[in-house]
This record gives structure tokens, C-alpha cells and sequence, in this order.
């Protein structure tokens, strides 16, 4: 890995030892304050509010500023607005502040899952994310068994550290990470195979990725799968609050989640990294949904985690699985924009998740909520299945078995069950067993390399950079706007 991913996966484990306000937020308000768990779920919808429009809007900045403009200005100002929700009292201004705290705090998500992206090669980027999201979830354990012994001396001092860990965050940011936003590549400037490219990347713009249908419909099954995890920071401390628990009682249980993540994410990478998506993602979906079902028959602190262990076993199959099939369908120069999309279908998560886990609990009890829970686990397990499905099925739009292709064609990733992808927007498949590859047309993506026995191609990416590669027979160019490599690890 690169210095630069290892001062970003420190200033994220930074800022997730400090992440107090998000996992107590509930909590505070019905136990501390005495507010319904109703009210709770609209303080919690409108933190999902701020951070599904800060989704869109940063990762639009993220291409057009830059990843490390965006970052800062993220955590300078969510600093600012999580101090002053400690001082707040006023139910309509701890509505508001929460939705400004939600809308600073995410908007630093695309930028860093794009500065991933750059300074990665593809072949390492589910281990990066791997990573990442192990560092996030080594300070989430830290913190939720600290932050429940602080609360007892008063939530201000959560609040309080919690602003002053993201303000260290930000110098890390400022002192150690350059910007990583891809230049992109002059008209005629870069050539592979004795072919120039004599067009720039076509723009990306939102509408690109509205209408990458196999991209967006990851998106929607991230939205499900999100729905449930979001239940864990709403309707889970509200329910163990009326079997008479403590917030300490919560910190530790939910700390479960962390401590598992922490003790066996590394290992479960190295199976994941090199496997099919969609078999791995149902199996995450059906983790998930039996995990929060569990949850109405838990009764106690020991229960409880018992129920979060099984989740949590999903979300760590799900998290990096699901990441990098979001890095390898996105275009280089349309990474901010892709991943601002990912980022909102957890935003519109914490958006309704709150409203929804509040009403049902209100309305039917929390048993009923917990048995949806498992549907809608399901539901996302039989969508991942026909995505999958999908993704076999469709040929990928080069040469395949033993013969070269020809160009491939713009729009969404091609793959086939001949081994062959490509990346976002066109790009390179290598057909497994020894073919040629196929460069494609379109929007140009990162240059990567074919495995299980494929020859890997020099290639030009869409930022200009080389790689080489060996074995096999001669690329087949195809012209048109922008030149990538796809990889051919998983279909």
C-alpha cells in the first residue's frame, strides 16, 4: 500500500476514536433528556436529512475542488457544529444543528473513498477498503465502550472530544495527504500499442450515473442493507433502554460490532478479495437480516450481543465486498460523483431508517421492527441474486475464450461468464485462459490487470498513468474517448 493510503487510514481511525455523537445520539435524547423515542427518530431523519444532501453536493466538489479541499473543509466544520450541539437546548435547535452535523459530517465520505480509489491499484483496492473500514471500526469499539463510562460524568464532554478528535483529523489531512484527483489526459497525448488518444474523456455528470442501471441498482440494495444497520444506532439503544439497560449496557453490546470487526476483517479479506461479489453479498444480506430478527428475542446485555455478532458478520462480508464493486465501476474522473451516489443511499438510509424504526416501535412494539428487519434482509439477499444473475448473463462487449475483441463499449461495466470486465464507462476485459484482452471505448477507468491465469495488457489509464503487463497476445485497441483497463478478478 502507499504512504498516502496508510496517513488517510490514520486520519480516519483518528476521527472514528472520537465518533461519540453519532452512536449516543439517541440515547442522549430519551435518556438524558426525556424526549420520546418518536422524537428521537426525527432528530435522527433529519442527521440522514443533512447527509444526503451533503452526498450529492461533496461528491460533486470532490471531482471539481479536489479530495483534500473537500476533506477539510468536512472536518473543520464538523467540528464546529458537534460542539455546539453539546451546548443546544432548545428541541427545535437540536433538530437543526443535528441536521447540520449530519450534513458536514458525511460529506467527507466520497472524498476519501475517491482518494482511495486514486492512490490504490485495483487489484488492492477491497484489501484498502478492508482496511479502512477495519480502522473505522477499531476506533468505533474504542470509542463506544468509552464514550458509555464518559456519558455518566455528562454528554457535553462527548460532544466536546469528539469535536477535538475530528479537528486532529484535519491536520493529518492538511500536513500529510496531497491531493489525488487524476489530471486529466491531453488530447493526443497518451498512446498504447502505437494508438493515440485524440479525444478527452467524455464528462461525467450526475446523469451518468442516474442512468448506469446495474451501478444504481447496487445502490439500491446498499440502501436496504443500510435501512437495517441504521437500526442499531436508533431502535436498538431505544429498546434496550425499556428492558431497563444502561447506556453502558448499550456500549458494551454494540461494542460487539466493533471488537468483531477488529479481531477477524483481515482475515476474512483474504478470502473475499479474489471472489465473485454476488454470492458473497447475498450471504451478507441474509447475516444482516437474521441478525437484527435475533434482536426480539434478546433480553439481555449478553443477548443482545449475541444478536450484533451475527450482524455484524454481514456488514463485515458486505462493507469491503460492496466498496470495491463501487470503485471498479466507477469512471476516473466520475469517482466523486459515483461515490457521492453510494454515499447517499446511506444517507437516505439514516434519513428513514430513524423515522421508520421510531413509528413501528411507537406503533407495534419493538418485535415487530425486528421481524421486518429480517424480511427486508431477504428482500436484498434475492436482489443481490438477480444482480448477479445479471451480471453473468450479460457478454461483455469484447473477445472471449481464446481470441482477441475489438473495442469495448461506453455506459456501465461489462462482464461475462467468460472471466472478461471492464471497468465504468468502458474499459479493457481480459478473458480468462490466456486470451488477449480487449481495450475498450468510452469513459475511461483506472488501468488493472486480469487474473486466474489471464495475460495481464499494458495499458494507458484516463489519468495517463502506464502499466505494463506480461504474457499473453497482443492487445486489440479499440478507438473513441479515453482508454482503461478493467479487471477481470470477479465477474
Amino acid at each position: 500500500m502507499p504512504r498516502e493510503f496508510w496517513w488517510l487510514w490514520t486520519s480516519t481511525l483518528v476521527n472514528r476514536l472520537g465518533g461519540f455523537v453519532a452512536t449516543f445520539l439517541a440515547m442522549y435524547l430519551t435518556a438524558d433528556r426525556g424526549y420520546s423515542a418518536m422524537f428521537a427518530g426525527l432528530v435522527g431523519a433529519l442527521y440522514g436529512l443533512g447527509g444526503a444532501v451533503s452526498a450529492v453536493v461533496a461528491g460533486v466538489l470532490t471531482d471539481r475542488l479536489g479530495r483534500r479541499p473537500t476533506l477539510l473543509v468536512s472536518q473543520l466544520s464538523t467540528a464546529a457544529t458537534v460542539a455546539a450541539l453539546g451546548f443546544v437546548q432548545d428541541p427545535v435547535a437540536i433538530a437543526v444543528v443535528a441536521c447540520l452535523v449530519g450534513m458536514t459530517s458525511n460529506a467527507s465520505r466520497p472524498a476519501v473513498q475517491a482518494m482511495i480509489a486514486d492512490i490504490v491499484a485495483p487489484k488492492d483496492r477491497v484489501r484498502a477498503f478492508s482496511l479502512n473500514y477495519w480502522a473505522i471500526n477499531l476506533g468505533f469499539a474504542v470509542s463506544a465502550a468509552a464514550a458509555g463510562l464518559i456519558a455518566r460524568h455528562g454528554y457535553l464532554t462527548l460532544f466536546l472530544a469528539d469535536a477535538g478528535m475530528t479537528l486532529a483529523c484535519a491536520l493529518i489531512v492538511f500536513g500529510k495527504l496531497p491531493e489525488s484527483r487524476p489530471a486529466r489526459p491531453e488530447p493526443g497525448g497518451a498512446a498504447l500499442g502505437g494508438v493515440a488518444v485524440d479525444a478527452p474523456e467524455p464528462a461525467v455528470g450526475l446523469g451518468t450515473v442516474l442512468r448506469d442501471r446495474r451501478f444504481m441498482a447496487v445502490v439500491g440494495l446498499s440502501f436496504l442493507i443500510a435501512t437495517l444497520i441504521q437500526q442499531a444506532f436508533v431502535a436498538l439503544p431505544v429498546a434496550m433502554g425499556a428492558d431497563g439497560l444502561s447506556s453502558t449496557d448499550f456500549g458494551l453490546a454494540i461494542a460487539t460490532n466493533g471488537a468483531l470487526i477488529v479481531a477477524v476483517q483481515i482475515p476474512v479479506t483474504r478470502f473475499l478479495e479474489r471472489r465473485e461479489p454476488a454470492p458473497l453479498l447475498i450471504v451478507s444480506a441474509l447475516l444482516t437480516g437474521a441478525g437484527f430478527g435475533l434482536t426480539a428475542f434478546a433480553g439481555s446485555v449478553g443477548m443482545y450481543a449475541v444478536a450484533v455478532t451475527v450482524w455484524t458478520l454481514g456488514e463485515i462480508i458486505n462493507s469491503p465486498t460492496q466498496m470495491g464493486l463501487v470503485a471498479r465501476l466507477s469512471p476516473t474522473h466520475g469517482r466523486g460523483r459515483y461515490q457521492g451516489m453510494y454515499t447517499l443511499s446511506w444517507s437516505l438510509a439514516s434519513l428513514i431508517a430513524p423515522l421508520a424504526g421510531g413509528a413501528v416501535m411507537d406503533r407495534f412494539g419493538a418485535d415487530a421492527l425486528w421481524a421486518s428487519s429480517a424480511v427486508v434482509g431477504l428482500v436484498a439477499a434475492g436482489g443481490y441474486a438477480a444482480l448477479g444473475r445479471a451480471m453473468r448473463s450479460r457478454p461483455a462487449a469484447g473477445g472471449s475464450g481464446g481470441s482477441g475483441g475489438s473495442g469495448g463499449s461506453g455506459g456501465s461495466e461489462a462482464s461475462g461468464a467468460s472471466g472478461a470486465s471492464g471497468a465504468s464507462g468502458g474499459g479493457v476485459g481480459g478473458a480468462a485462459g490466456g486470451s488477449a484482452p480487449v481495450v475498450g471505448a468510452g469513459v475511461g477507468d483506472e488501468a488493472g490487470g486480469a487474473s486466474d491465469g489471464a495475460a495481464h495488457a499494458g495499458g494507458v489509464g484516463a489519468g495517463g498513468e502506464v502499466r505494463s503487463g506480461s504474457g499473453g497476445s497482443a492487445p486489440a485497441v479499440g478507438a473513441g474517448p479515453g482508454l482503461a483497463v478493467g479487471d477481470a478478478s470477479d465477474g
